[in-house]
Protein backbone atom coordinates (compact mmCIF):
# COMPACT_ATOMS: atom_id res chain seq x y z
CA UNK A 1 0.00 0.00 0.00
CA UNK A 2 2.85 2.36 0.98
CA UNK A 3 3.84 2.34 -2.59
CA UNK A 4 0.29 3.23 -4.07
CA UNK A 5 0.50 6.11 -1.39
CA UNK A 6 3.82 7.58 -3.18
CA UNK A 7 1.97 7.38 -6.49
CA UNK A 8 -0.81 8.85 -6.02
CA UNK A 9 1.31 11.67 -4.29
CA UNK A 10 3.29 11.85 -7.37
CA UNK A 11 0.14 11.90 -9.40
CA UNK A 12 -1.54 14.66 -7.79
CA UNK A 13 1.37 16.76 -7.45
CA UNK A 14 1.47 16.69 -11.18
CA UNK A 15 -2.06 17.03 -12.54
CA UNK A 16 -2.16 20.29 -14.66
CA UNK A 17 -4.51 19.64 -17.39
CA UNK A 18 -7.82 21.41 -16.94
CA UNK A 19 -10.95 19.98 -15.64
CA UNK A 20 -15.05 20.38 -16.03
CA UNK A 21 -15.41 22.51 -12.66
CA UNK A 22 -18.87 23.07 -13.44
CA UNK A 23 -19.49 19.20 -12.85
CA UNK A 24 -16.63 19.30 -9.88
CA UNK A 25 -19.45 21.63 -8.70
CA UNK A 26 -22.38 19.79 -9.15
CA UNK A 27 -21.30 16.28 -7.68
CA UNK A 28 -22.49 15.39 -3.91
CA UNK A 29 -19.10 14.71 -2.57
CA UNK A 30 -21.17 13.13 0.55
CA UNK A 31 -22.57 10.13 -1.07
CA UNK A 32 -20.47 6.78 -0.43
CA UNK A 33 -20.41 5.48 -3.94
CA UNK A 34 -20.36 7.86 -7.04
CA UNK A 35 -19.44 6.67 -10.37
CA UNK A 36 -17.99 9.49 -12.93
CA UNK A 37 -18.67 7.57 -16.73
CA UNK A 38 -17.71 8.68 -19.43
CA UNK A 39 -15.90 8.20 -23.51
CA UNK A 40 -12.47 6.94 -23.30
CA UNK A 41 -10.02 9.78 -23.35
CA UNK A 42 -12.88 12.80 -22.12
CA UNK A 43 -10.28 12.91 -18.58
CA UNK A 44 -11.69 10.94 -15.91
CA UNK A 45 -8.39 10.32 -14.99
CA UNK A 46 -7.34 13.83 -14.81
CA UNK A 47 -10.78 14.84 -12.97
CA UNK A 48 -10.18 12.02 -10.33
CA UNK A 49 -7.16 13.13 -9.69
CA UNK A 50 -7.75 17.17 -9.71
CA UNK A 51 -10.59 16.33 -7.44
CA UNK A 52 -8.28 14.68 -4.91
CA UNK A 53 -5.75 17.56 -5.25
CA UNK A 54 -8.33 20.46 -4.83
CA UNK A 55 -10.30 18.73 -1.75
CA UNK A 56 -7.01 16.77 -0.23
CA UNK A 57 -3.89 17.85 -1.49
CA UNK A 58 -0.93 15.66 -2.22
CA UNK A 59 0.35 14.56 1.14
CA UNK A 60 -3.16 14.17 3.04
CA UNK A 61 -3.36 10.10 3.24
CA UNK A 62 -6.98 9.87 3.87
CA UNK A 63 -7.72 9.94 -0.06
CA UNK A 64 -5.94 7.48 -2.65
CA UNK A 65 -6.48 7.01 -5.85
CA UNK A 66 -5.44 3.65 -7.16
CA UNK A 67 -6.15 2.49 -11.03
CA UNK A 68 -6.76 -1.22 -11.33
CA UNK A 69 -4.76 -1.45 -14.19
CA UNK A 70 -1.95 -2.54 -11.71
CA UNK A 71 -1.13 -5.68 -11.34
CA UNK A 72 -0.95 -5.63 -7.80
CA UNK A 73 -5.28 -5.90 -7.93
CA UNK A 74 -4.77 -9.51 -9.71
CA UNK A 75 -3.89 -10.73 -6.56
CA UNK A 76 -5.67 -8.24 -3.90
CA UNK A 77 -9.16 -8.47 -3.35
CA UNK A 78 -10.92 -4.52 -3.82
CA UNK A 79 -12.71 -5.26 -0.58
CA UNK A 80 -9.48 -6.59 1.34
CA UNK A 81 -7.70 -3.92 0.01
CA UNK A 82 -10.52 -1.17 1.03
CA UNK A 83 -10.90 -2.55 3.95
CA UNK A 84 -6.89 -2.26 5.40
CA UNK A 85 -7.21 1.47 3.76
CA UNK A 86 -9.48 2.17 6.12
CA UNK A 87 -8.33 0.67 9.38
CA UNK A 88 -5.27 2.68 8.56
CA UNK A 89 -6.75 6.51 8.33
CA UNK A 90 -8.43 6.54 4.60
CA UNK A 91 -11.87 7.86 3.84
CA UNK A 92 -12.12 8.39 0.59
CA UNK A 93 -10.84 6.17 -2.23
CA UNK A 94 -10.44 7.02 -5.53
CA UNK A 95 -10.81 4.03 -8.19
CA UNK A 96 -9.88 4.04 -11.93
CA UNK A 97 -10.69 1.55 -14.44
CA UNK A 98 -13.07 -0.34 -12.20
CA UNK A 99 -14.19 -2.25 -14.87
CA UNK A 100 -11.07 -4.72 -15.26
CA UNK A 101 -11.98 -6.65 -11.76
CA UNK A 102 -14.15 -9.32 -13.50
CA UNK A 103 -16.95 -8.72 -10.64
CA UNK A 104 -16.56 -5.04 -9.84
CA UNK A 105 -20.25 -4.14 -9.55
CA UNK A 106 -20.32 -7.27 -6.40
CA UNK A 107 -16.96 -5.77 -5.36
CA UNK A 108 -18.24 -2.03 -5.19
CA UNK A 109 -21.37 -3.16 -3.52
CA UNK A 110 -19.65 -5.46 -1.08
CA UNK A 111 -17.13 -2.19 0.03
CA UNK A 112 -20.99 0.14 0.03
CA UNK A 113 -22.28 -2.46 2.76
CA UNK A 114 -19.59 -3.51 4.97
CA UNK A 115 -17.39 -0.26 5.08
CA UNK A 116 -20.04 2.14 5.80
CA UNK A 117 -16.99 4.87 6.81
CA UNK A 118 -15.77 4.82 3.27
CA UNK A 119 -16.79 6.88 0.43
CA UNK A 120 -15.58 5.54 -2.72
CA UNK A 121 -15.98 7.54 -6.29
CA UNK A 122 -14.79 5.38 -9.18
CA UNK A 123 -14.54 6.02 -13.08
CA UNK A 124 -16.04 3.88 -15.49
CA UNK A 125 -16.37 3.69 -19.29
CA UNK A 126 -19.54 5.43 -20.71
CA UNK A 127 -20.98 1.73 -22.11
CA UNK A 128 -21.25 0.59 -18.16
CA UNK A 129 -24.65 0.54 -16.92
CA UNK A 130 -24.69 1.41 -13.38
CA UNK A 131 -28.50 1.94 -13.31
CA UNK A 132 -30.39 0.40 -15.74
CA UNK A 133 -28.92 -2.94 -15.90
CA UNK A 134 -27.30 -3.22 -12.54
CA UNK A 135 -29.85 -4.34 -9.99
CA UNK A 136 -26.53 -4.16 -7.64
CA UNK A 137 -25.47 -0.59 -8.08
CA UNK A 138 -29.17 0.77 -8.48
CA UNK A 139 -29.95 1.68 -5.22
CA UNK A 140 -26.65 2.78 -3.74
CA UNK A 141 -24.65 4.55 -6.77
CA UNK A 142 -24.51 7.91 -7.81
CA UNK A 143 -23.78 8.18 -11.19
CA UNK A 144 -22.36 11.27 -13.28
CA UNK A 145 -21.49 12.08 -16.72
CA UNK A 146 -17.70 13.78 -17.88
CA UNK A 147 -18.00 14.72 -20.91
CA UNK A 148 -15.90 16.87 -23.12
CA UNK A 149 -15.14 20.34 -23.51
CA UNK A 150 -17.91 23.02 -24.66
CA UNK A 151 -17.11 25.50 -26.66
CA UNK A 152 -17.93 27.99 -23.54
CA UNK A 153 -14.89 26.02 -21.68
CA UNK A 154 -12.88 25.75 -25.04
CA UNK A 155 -12.69 29.56 -25.55
CA UNK A 156 -12.49 30.05 -21.34
CA UNK A 157 -9.05 28.29 -21.79
CA UNK A 158 -7.83 29.83 -25.54
CA UNK A 159 -8.75 33.37 -25.17
CA UNK A 160 -8.16 33.51 -20.67
CA UNK A 161 -12.02 34.62 -20.53
CA UNK A 162 -14.18 33.50 -17.55
CA UNK A 163 -17.73 33.48 -19.11
CA UNK A 164 -20.20 31.21 -17.52
CA UNK A 165 -22.68 28.75 -18.73
CA UNK A 166 -26.79 29.34 -19.01
CA UNK A 167 -29.67 27.63 -19.50
CA UNK A 168 -31.12 26.74 -22.67
CA UNK A 169 -34.59 29.18 -21.77
CA UNK A 170 -32.01 31.84 -20.62
CA UNK A 171 -30.34 31.21 -24.04
CA UNK A 172 -33.74 31.64 -26.01
CA UNK A 173 -35.39 34.46 -24.33
CA UNK A 174 -31.58 36.52 -23.80
CA UNK A 175 -29.34 35.38 -26.36
CA UNK A 176 -29.03 39.10 -28.02
CA UNK A 177 -28.20 40.45 -24.80
CA UNK A 178 -26.12 37.55 -23.51
CA UNK A 179 -24.49 37.37 -27.08
CA UNK A 180 -24.06 41.10 -27.27
CA UNK A 181 -21.71 40.72 -24.02
CA UNK A 182 -19.71 37.65 -24.92
CA UNK A 183 -18.70 39.70 -28.56
CA UNK A 184 -17.93 42.78 -26.61
CA UNK A 185 -15.25 40.70 -24.67
CA UNK A 186 -13.96 38.36 -27.28
CA UNK A 187 -15.01 37.40 -30.84
CA UNK A 188 -16.27 33.69 -30.87
CA UNK A 189 -16.19 32.65 -34.55
CA UNK A 190 -12.19 33.32 -34.32
CA UNK A 191 -12.28 30.00 -32.26
CA UNK A 192 -15.24 28.28 -33.03
CA UNK A 193 -14.18 26.43 -36.13
CA UNK A 194 -11.10 25.09 -34.29
CA UNK A 195 -13.57 24.22 -31.62
CA UNK A 196 -15.27 22.13 -34.18
CA UNK A 197 -12.36 20.18 -35.67
CA UNK A 198 -10.44 19.66 -31.97
CA UNK A 199 -11.92 21.80 -29.14
CA UNK A 200 -14.09 18.84 -27.77
CA UNK A 201 -11.43 16.19 -26.39
CA UNK A 202 -8.60 17.20 -23.98
CA UNK A 203 -6.07 16.19 -26.86
CA UNK A 204 -5.31 19.01 -27.94
CA UNK A 205 -3.24 20.22 -24.65
CA UNK A 206 -0.99 17.69 -25.16
CA UNK A 207 2.26 18.20 -27.38
CA UNK A 208 0.96 15.55 -29.88
CA UNK A 209 -0.45 14.83 -33.43
CA UNK A 210 -4.31 15.32 -32.29
CA UNK A 211 -5.93 13.02 -35.13
CA UNK A 212 -3.76 9.85 -34.28
CA UNK A 213 -4.24 10.53 -30.67
CA UNK A 214 -7.89 10.64 -31.29
CA UNK A 215 -7.93 7.69 -33.68
CA UNK A 216 -6.01 5.35 -31.16
CA UNK A 217 -8.33 6.68 -28.86
CA UNK A 218 -11.23 5.73 -30.96
CA UNK A 219 -10.23 1.85 -31.73
CA UNK A 220 -9.67 1.53 -28.12
CA UNK A 221 -13.39 2.50 -27.15
CA UNK A 222 -14.29 -0.15 -29.79
CA UNK A 223 -11.32 -2.55 -28.48
CA UNK A 224 -11.96 -2.39 -24.92
CA UNK A 225 -15.42 -0.28 -24.37
CA UNK A 226 -17.30 -2.54 -26.75
CA UNK A 227 -15.53 -5.66 -27.37
CA UNK A 228 -14.18 -6.38 -23.98
CA UNK A 229 -17.29 -4.79 -21.60
CA UNK A 230 -19.71 -5.86 -24.14
CA UNK A 231 -18.13 -9.62 -24.23
CA UNK A 232 -17.46 -9.87 -27.77
CA UNK A 233 -15.40 -11.95 -29.29
CA UNK A 234 -12.64 -10.19 -30.64
CA UNK A 235 -12.78 -12.17 -34.07
CA UNK A 236 -15.52 -9.49 -34.68
CA UNK A 237 -14.09 -6.10 -34.25
CA UNK A 238 -13.15 -5.78 -38.29
CA UNK A 239 -16.86 -5.89 -38.62
CA UNK A 240 -17.51 -3.58 -36.26
CA UNK A 241 -14.80 -0.67 -37.56
CA UNK A 242 -16.46 -1.38 -40.52
CA UNK A 243 -19.82 -0.71 -39.30
CA UNK A 244 -18.54 2.87 -37.67
CA UNK A 245 -16.69 3.95 -41.14
CA UNK A 246 -19.49 3.08 -43.54
CA UNK A 247 -22.31 5.16 -40.98
CA UNK A 248 -19.80 7.96 -40.12
CA UNK A 249 -18.70 8.89 -43.60
CA UNK A 250 -22.62 9.03 -44.13
CA UNK A 251 -23.30 10.75 -40.90
CA UNK A 252 -25.85 12.35 -40.27
CA UNK A 253 -28.08 10.21 -42.19
CA UNK A 254 -31.10 7.16 -42.17
CA UNK A 255 -28.94 3.99 -41.56
CA UNK A 256 -30.19 1.54 -44.37
CA UNK A 257 -29.81 -1.74 -42.16
CA UNK A 258 -30.58 -4.26 -44.71
CA UNK A 259 -27.60 -2.70 -46.98
CA UNK A 260 -25.06 -2.33 -43.47
CA UNK A 261 -26.04 -6.37 -43.04
CA UNK A 262 -25.10 -7.21 -46.76
CA UNK A 263 -21.82 -5.10 -46.51
CA UNK A 264 -20.84 -6.34 -43.34
CA UNK A 265 -22.17 -9.80 -43.35
CA UNK A 266 -23.65 -9.81 -40.59
CA UNK A 267 -27.44 -10.19 -39.60
CA UNK A 268 -30.20 -6.94 -39.44
CA UNK A 269 -30.30 -7.52 -35.48
CA UNK A 270 -26.52 -7.59 -35.15
CA UNK A 271 -26.63 -4.18 -36.87
CA UNK A 272 -29.24 -2.66 -34.72
CA UNK A 273 -27.04 -4.04 -31.87
CA UNK A 274 -23.99 -2.83 -32.66
CA UNK A 275 -24.99 0.89 -33.50
CA UNK A 276 -26.58 0.82 -30.22
CA UNK A 277 -22.84 -0.50 -28.83
CA UNK A 278 -21.33 2.32 -30.39
CA UNK A 279 -23.67 5.23 -29.19
CA UNK A 280 -23.25 3.47 -25.54
CA UNK A 281 -19.71 3.94 -26.61
CA UNK A 282 -20.90 7.69 -27.33
CA UNK A 283 -19.02 7.09 -31.01
CA UNK A 284 -23.10 8.02 -31.85
CA UNK A 285 -25.59 9.90 -31.33
CA UNK A 286 -29.07 8.21 -32.32
CA UNK A 287 -31.74 10.65 -33.12
CA UNK A 288 -35.32 8.75 -32.96
CA UNK A 289 -38.68 10.40 -34.34
CA UNK A 290 -40.93 10.91 -30.90
CA UNK A 291 -42.42 7.98 -29.53
CA UNK A 292 -39.84 5.74 -30.74
CA UNK A 293 -36.51 4.19 -29.09
CA UNK A 294 -34.42 1.19 -29.38
CA UNK A 295 -34.83 -1.26 -30.83
CA UNK A 296 -36.62 0.13 -33.54
CA UNK A 297 -34.54 1.88 -36.15
CA UNK A 298 -33.04 5.26 -35.70
CA UNK A 299 -34.57 7.98 -37.58
CA UNK A 300 -31.20 8.90 -37.90
CA UNK A 301 -27.28 8.66 -36.69
CA UNK A 302 -25.01 11.37 -35.86
CA UNK A 303 -21.45 11.16 -35.03
CA UNK A 304 -21.40 12.14 -31.19
CA UNK A 305 -19.31 15.02 -31.56
CA UNK A 306 -17.96 17.16 -34.32
CA UNK A 307 -13.99 15.96 -33.55
CA UNK A 308 -14.71 12.50 -34.59
CA UNK A 309 -16.01 13.69 -37.92
CA UNK A 310 -12.71 15.30 -38.47
CA UNK A 311 -10.59 12.38 -37.40
CA UNK A 312 -12.07 9.81 -39.59
CA UNK A 313 -12.69 11.95 -42.90
CA UNK A 314 -10.47 14.82 -42.29
CA UNK A 315 -10.99 17.48 -45.10
CA UNK A 316 -14.23 15.89 -46.29
CA UNK A 317 -16.91 17.24 -43.20
CA UNK A 318 -20.00 18.37 -44.69
CA UNK A 319 -20.76 21.53 -43.07
CA UNK A 320 -24.42 21.35 -42.27
CA UNK A 321 -23.32 17.97 -41.04
CA UNK A 322 -21.27 19.44 -39.01
CA UNK A 323 -23.83 22.19 -37.46
CA UNK A 324 -26.15 19.28 -37.13
CA UNK A 325 -23.66 17.37 -35.02
CA UNK A 326 -22.56 19.90 -32.54
CA UNK A 327 -26.24 21.56 -31.96
CA UNK A 328 -27.28 17.60 -31.26
CA UNK A 329 -24.30 17.27 -28.90
CA UNK A 330 -24.34 20.30 -26.94
CA UNK A 331 -28.25 19.80 -26.14
CA UNK A 332 -28.75 16.44 -25.60
CA UNK A 333 -26.67 16.68 -21.98
CA UNK A 334 -29.55 18.19 -20.34
CA UNK A 335 -32.67 17.58 -22.94
CA UNK A 336 -34.64 15.42 -25.06
CA UNK A 337 -34.12 15.41 -29.10
CA UNK A 338 -36.18 13.92 -31.46
CA UNK A 339 -36.49 14.34 -35.17
CA UNK A 340 -38.38 17.70 -35.85
CA UNK A 341 -40.98 18.08 -38.95
CA UNK A 342 -40.22 18.20 -42.05
CA UNK A 343 -38.91 21.68 -41.84
CA UNK A 344 -36.79 21.23 -38.39
CA UNK A 345 -34.02 19.16 -37.88
CA UNK A 346 -35.04 18.69 -34.09
CA UNK A 347 -37.66 18.35 -31.70
CA UNK A 348 -36.41 19.75 -28.45
CA UNK A 349 -37.84 18.39 -24.88
CA UNK A 350 -41.47 17.74 -27.03
CA UNK A 351 -42.48 21.20 -27.67
CA UNK A 352 -39.28 23.25 -29.51
CA UNK A 353 -39.03 22.82 -33.27
CA UNK A 354 -35.13 23.81 -34.04
CA UNK A 355 -33.98 24.49 -37.26
CA UNK A 356 -29.96 24.32 -38.40
CA UNK A 357 -28.70 26.41 -40.93
CA UNK A 358 -26.17 28.51 -42.79
CA UNK A 359 -26.51 32.03 -42.30
CA UNK A 360 -26.23 32.39 -45.93
CA UNK A 361 -29.61 30.16 -46.50
CA UNK A 362 -31.75 31.39 -48.12
CA UNK A 363 -35.27 30.84 -46.10
CA UNK A 364 -38.45 31.93 -44.28
CA UNK A 365 -38.48 32.42 -40.77
CA UNK A 366 -41.52 30.82 -39.30
CA UNK A 367 -42.51 32.74 -35.88
CA UNK A 368 -43.16 29.38 -34.18
CA UNK A 369 -39.73 27.59 -34.86
CA UNK A 370 -35.99 28.77 -33.66
CA UNK A 371 -33.43 29.19 -35.70
CA UNK A 372 -29.69 28.18 -35.05
CA UNK A 373 -28.00 29.80 -37.62
CA UNK A 374 -24.38 29.40 -38.20
CA UNK A 375 -21.27 32.16 -38.84
CA UNK A 376 -23.16 34.92 -36.81
CA UNK A 377 -22.22 36.85 -34.01
CA UNK A 378 -25.30 38.27 -32.63
CA UNK A 379 -29.06 36.78 -33.84
CA UNK A 380 -32.40 38.14 -33.15
CA UNK A 381 -35.65 37.47 -32.29
CA UNK A 382 -35.64 33.58 -32.39
CA UNK A 383 -32.51 33.56 -34.68
CA UNK A 384 -29.82 32.55 -32.02
CA UNK A 385 -25.77 31.93 -33.11
CA UNK A 386 -25.34 28.45 -33.34
CA UNK A 387 -21.81 28.70 -31.25
CA UNK A 388 -24.11 30.32 -28.44
CA UNK A 389 -25.39 26.88 -27.38
CA UNK A 390 -21.89 25.99 -26.59
CA UNK A 391 -22.45 28.21 -23.68
CA UNK A 392 -25.36 25.29 -22.67
CA UNK A 393 -22.54 24.03 -19.76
Amino acid sequence: MEALFRTHKYLVEHVESPVQRQLMDEIDWNHRLIGIKGSRGVGKTTFLLEYAKQRFGADDRSCLYINLNNFYFTTCSLYDFADEFCKVGGRTLLIDQVFKLPNWSEDLRECYDKIPDLNIVFSGSSVMRLKEENPLLRDCVKSYNLRGFSFREYLNLMADTHFKSYTLDEILKNHVEIASEIVSKVKPLAYFQNYLHHGFAPFFLEKRNFSENLLKTMNMMLEVDVLFIKQIELKYLPKIRKLLYLIASTAPSVPNVSQLSTEINISRATVMNYIKYLSDARLFNLLYAEGDEFPKKPAMVYMQNTNLMHAITPGNVDLQAQRETFFYNVLYKDHKLNKGNRDAQFLVDHSLQFVIADSDSRMKFKPDYYYAIDKIEVGSKKVVPLWLFGFLY
